[in-house]
């Protein structure tokens, strides 16, 4: 009864800010306490908090592949407690977290096969290439702003004096937020950011991308270029690590590259536990030569335009909160490899496979280009921060809600599909409170 009267006085206040200053007031303890007991619950979780979750992860993917052999199991990975900033937005590959723990590669090594007519299984999925000119298709229309998806709101526009950033979200009615986002880097040439962003070897060795743990190439194409590859990327202490099979392909337009990379289905490497497979993985940029930010008229600036995105198994609000939150931290570790790529190849170092591959190319023309962007009508928006703020006031009762269900979605290890319902059930709260 106390409770219920401490909560009708703060609601008599006069006016909705002064409820709302009451409010956070009277919640910041209860706040701190579920902060506290959560990173508590994740530090010292036993075994057998996991079982459950994991038999089910096992059930469900005996029912979709054959057993993997016991050699094929994933070594045990230590992982210590990262901060919240680890939760950073990788470009342009997947979403970037904090992780210098090894991998046993022999347990996930899968042999490399090159393949002089692209003919094989692999690089061609029940008749249809694994990168197509569908693909290209898709990738163009999305950098003229022509695929017909919802408007592109503006979240990121940072700088530094060699590199420019910009991003912006939208959310797919059936699937995982989308990203987009502009990166112009000072002084660097396309092919050599091409080659910087396809050599995986150096992404692994110089730990600008400190998620990626383990690569393998599976099979090539020297006509084409196209890749299949074999990743695992580190995640969070409190989530599994992630796997990904992607085939990966450059069309190049004067000096344009459109650079395609997706999930892919892959049967010589079988599903296991963990790694958790992701299948729908979708990461493509285009990489062009723009003018200076010097304005000086000369084209000596690189432009990637990313079109990421992808489902980890993680409640999209939880992985949208990750993103805005580590995304600078994670882009910017991206201009300092860049100049020690550009060092290291200026020394005269032998070229990587990976980045020989990268030099493999679909040449298409500009008229070919403009004939596919033209083939659709529909058209998106980008909306600048401008167009898309809105008042601080109407977002606190959502940022409330949305922070309560991460603090009890997190709380409750009962499986992603509890941790929906709650996010469900906060969101349709969040949307009430805007409405009042």
């Amino acid at each position: 009864m106390t409770l219920v009267s401490v909560l009708l006085e703060i609601l008599q206040r006069p006016t909705i800010g002064d409820v709302l200053a009451e409010l956070m007031m009277f919640m910041a303890p209860l706040w701190i306490a579920v902060v506290v007991g959560v990173l508590v619950g994740w530090s010292w979780k036993p075994k057998w908090a996991n079982l459950g979750r994991e038999m089910l992860d096992s059930s469900s993917v005996s029912n979709n592949s054959s057993p993997a052999p016991p050699t094929a199991s994933a070594s045990s990975v230590s992982a210590s407690i990262p901060s919240l900033n680890s939760l950073k937005l990788q470009l342009p590959s997947c979403i970037s977290w904090i992780g210098d723990d090894g991998i046993d590669k022999g347990a996930v090594q899968v042999a490399q096969t090159v393949d002089s007519d692209c003919s094989s299984s692999q690089l061609k999925t029940e008749n249809s290439v694994v990168v197509a000119e569908d693909d290209l298709e898709h990738l163009c229309r999305l950098v003229e702003v022509k695929d017909g998806g919802p408007a592109w709101i503006q979240m990121m526009d940072r700088s530094t004096p060699t590199m420019t950033y910009k991003a912006w979200r939208r959310d797919s009615d059936t699937g995982p937020p989308q990203y987009r986002s502009s990166t112009i880097f000072e002084d660097a040439t396309p092919e050599l950011v091409r080659d910087f962003f396809w050599d995986d070897g150096f992404r692994s060795r110089s730990k600008w991308d400190d998620m990626l743990i383990y690569s393998s190439t599976l099979e090539e194409c020297p006509t084409t270029g196209t890749m299949l590859v074999h990743w695992v990327r580190k995640f969070p202490f409190f989530c599994s690590d992630r796997e990904y099979v992607i085939g990966r392909r450059i069309w190049e337009s004067g000096r344009s590259y459109y650079c395609v990379t997706k999930g892919v289905p892959c049967s010589s490497v079988p599903r296991r536990n963990k790694p958790r497979r992701v299948d729908l993985y979708y990461s493509s940029w285009c990489i062009r030569a723009v003018e200076s930010k010097r304005g000086d008229g000369q084209l000596t600036a690189c432009e990637v335009l990313l079109f990421h995105h992808e489902d980890m198994g993680i409640p999209w609000e939880i992985a949208k909160l990750g993103v805005r939150q580590g995304m600078w931290g994670a882009v910017k570790k991206i201009d300092p490899g860049l100049r020690a790529y550009q060092k290291e190849r200026a020394s005269g170092a032998a070229l990587s496979r990976y980045a020989f591959m990268a030099q493999i190319n679909t040449k298409v023309s500009a008229d070919y280009l403009r004939s596919l962007e033209s083939s659709s009508n529909d058209s998106s928006e980008v909306e600048t921060f401008g167009s898309s703020e809105k008042p601080t006031g109407r977002n606190i009762p959502r940022l409330l809600v949305v922070g309560g269900a991460i603090a009890l979605a997190c709380s409750l290890d009962r499986g992603l599909l509890t941790k929906a319902v709650i996010f469900g059930v906060a969101r349709s709260f969040a949307r009430i409170g805007r409405r009042l």
